[in-house]
């Protein structure tokens, strides 16, 4: 092959590269766009003064023989989401966050951005707070759509994060190759 057929294959190789770069850019750009957003909010959002994730409050003990137990606990927290919260909403609880060096319980229910904060050992409500960032996490990983239309085992999710997953090694690869491709080629054109 002689040097010119391989600048020109070169070239080829980068302009097609180029195209696919284009391409999937042009195509995924708002996918990108929430995902980056959101991914920035949730990096931030230890630090957001409770804007995005509530401060964890502290409890009166944190000796675990000294709390009450965990279904006294449960229903304390279901009671308060009835009373304070909503007779509406389904009080069924997703998930229970135990933080025992805080002396508190963190519940988060199912079917809503809201969750309590209990103290262990006196049962006390420490703060009812909204759960924006498991939003923002739900609208980064695409599980948000499962949620809202109801698909099983988070057949949305498993597939938007393959797409987007698959998509950025492409812009991985390309873009370098885009960076790199001339790079080589003008050294490869000096050096003959």
């Amino acid at each position: 092959m002689t040097k010119n057929n391989r600048r020109q294959q070169q070239a080829k190789v980068i302009r097609i590269f180029r195209k696919i770069h284009r391409t999937t850019g042009a195509l995924l750009f708002f996918f990108f766009l929430f995902i980056s957003i959101t991914g920035l909010l949730l990096g931030w959002k230890k630090n957001s003064n409770g804007l995005i994730l509530a401060k964890t409050e502290k409890g009166t003990s944190t000796e675990l023989t000294d709390w009450l137990p965990l279904e006294t606990l449960k229903q304390n927290a279901q009671k308060i989401f009835r009373d304070s919260i909503s007779t509406e909403l389904s009080p069924e609880i997703d998930r229970i966050d135990v933080r025992p060096d805080k002396g508190i319980l963190k519940f988060k229910f199912v079917d809503n951005y809201y969750g309590i904060q209990l103290d262990g050992a006196t049962g006390n409500l420490l703060k009812i707070e909204r759960r924006r960032s498991d939003f923002i996490e739900q609208v980064h990983d695409g599980s948000i759509l499962d949620r809202y239309l109801g698909t099983s085992d988070g057949q949305i999710k498993l597939f938007y994060t393959t797409v987007m997953g698959l998509a950025l090694l492409v812009f991985t690869i390309t873009g370098f190759w885009l960076w790199y491709g001339p790079k080589r080629m003008k050294r490869i054109t000096k050096n003959s």
